[in-house]
């Protein structure tokens, strides 16, 4: 059955991490800016620092979770995760909060590898394609609630802390609820080949990896940037929470309506549909800069990333062996974090020598390489490597 109680337990401990993760994202550039006064290059390098440690360990990950009790490797992350939120609280300086945003990357990137992994496990193998598009479901959901839910509480309160503390209290319901999860118990089988670059990344799906990178990019730079963008060049002051939401809601409805072609196997369709949408929704962005042409541009990168992302990472464990599951989830996050990085380090530098306008144009020129290389490239790329 594909709603199985653990599957469930899975994806509500999904939407909890999740939820810590967007409930200060939105708001951290203003954060920086305001408490400690730092520049925009400096913010970008700052929050990169996140995305570079989560990057740096998903692939060990990857090859951890394939070769230990997924159980206790699951809750040693969730704790991690949930306790790193504290360091916010405690950090007096530009300097300290650098260095736990930093390092809090770590265990976010090794958690959603072992999460992810977990859901593959307590799915029907039969309702594998159709359960994992359900499952990002959870940080659809969170995005939506979250950035509202963080400015909301900001406007009113004034008080960075309460996010933070919230996001702690957050992030413990989620470890608790995974704990409870029971997990298919499977003997691990030693891996004795030689120690290679496939044990840690799926070699197999490297042009998958490289083309999902050019499309996290431009969501590096949207989901960090939306809100000083919003507020300087467009005089929008309160409506990034909305904006989140609606473009949380266009996720939820294409994963929804492109559930059943995962079920049918029609990965490739289902992608080349959304990198499409995305595309038009980033030019949408740029081109008409109101109020109108700012939420349908939401509605339309909500509608494009949820046929885009279910999709590939079906892609990624479809070119994959049975053993390597682990190592496929950690590759596609490992390519969306690169992606991600680069978007948040260099959409910074850009709009500070340019303004933010520029970095957003960047966006859509780096989205329309990314949906060529998918039609011309990626998709003939994945049919001649599938296995299952």
């Amino acid at each position: 059955m594909l709603w199985n109680t653990n599957y469930i337990k899975v994806m509500i401990a999904n939407f909890t991490l999740y939820f810590a993760f967007y409930l200060l994202t939105p708001l951290l550039p203003l954060y920086l800016s305001d408490e400690f006064a730092a520049t925009k290059d400096t913010i970008g390098i700052v929050l990169s620092g996140y995305t570079w440690a989560a990057l740096f360990i998903r692939p060990f990950s990857g090859f951890i979770v394939d070769s230990f009790n997924r159980r206790k490797v699951l809750l040693t992350f969730f704790f991690l995760f949930f306790i790193f939120f504290a360091g916010y609280i405690a950090a007096s300086t530009l300097l300290m909060f650098a260095i736990v945003r930093t390092l809090h990357g770590a265990p976010f990137g090794a958690l959603t590898v072992a999460n992810q992994t977990v859901a593959i496990d307590v799915l029907p193998s039969e309702r594998r394609n159709e359960g994992m598009g359900f499952y990002g479901l959870g940080n659809n959901l969170a995005m939506a609630v979250a950035p509202s839910m963080a400015i909301y509480i900001y406007e009113v309160t004034g008080d960075f802390n309460i996010l933070f503390w919230i996001a702690l209290a957050v992030a413990g319901t989620g470890m608790v609820v995974d704990m409870t999860v029971k997990v298919p118990v499977k003997a691990i089988v030693p891996d004795k080949r030689k120690l290679s670059l496939d044990r840690f990344f799926l070699t197999r799906a490297w042009l998958l990896a490289l083309n999902i990178a050019f499309f996290s990019f431009c969501f590096g730079v949207l989901s960090n940037y939306l809100a000083i963008y919003s507020k300087e060049e467009m005089g929008i002051t309160g409506g990034t929470g909305t904006y989140f939401l609606i473009l949380s809601a266009g996720l939820v409805v294409s994963r929804l309506q492109g559930a059943a072609g995962l079920r049918k196997g029609r990965l490739t369709q289902n992608a080349a549909e959304g990198v499409c949408i995305s595309l038009l929704g980033y030019l949408l962005f740029v081109m008409v800069p109101n109020a109108w042409g700012y939420y349908l541009s939401a509605v339309l990168i909500g509608l494009g990333n949820g046929h885009m992302y279910p999709a590939f990472l079906n892609m990624f464990i479809s070119v994959a062996r049975n053993n390597q599951r682990g190592t496929a989830n950690s590759s596609i996050l490992t390519a969306w974090d690169l992606g991600f990085g680069f978007g948040i380090l260099v959409g910074g530098v850009v709009a500070e020598v340019f303004g933010y306008q520029a970095a957003f144009w960047t966006v859509v020129a780096v989205n329309a390489v990314g949906v060529a290389l998918f039609l011309f490239a990626t998709r003939a790329f994945y049919k001649a490597r599938v296995i299952c």
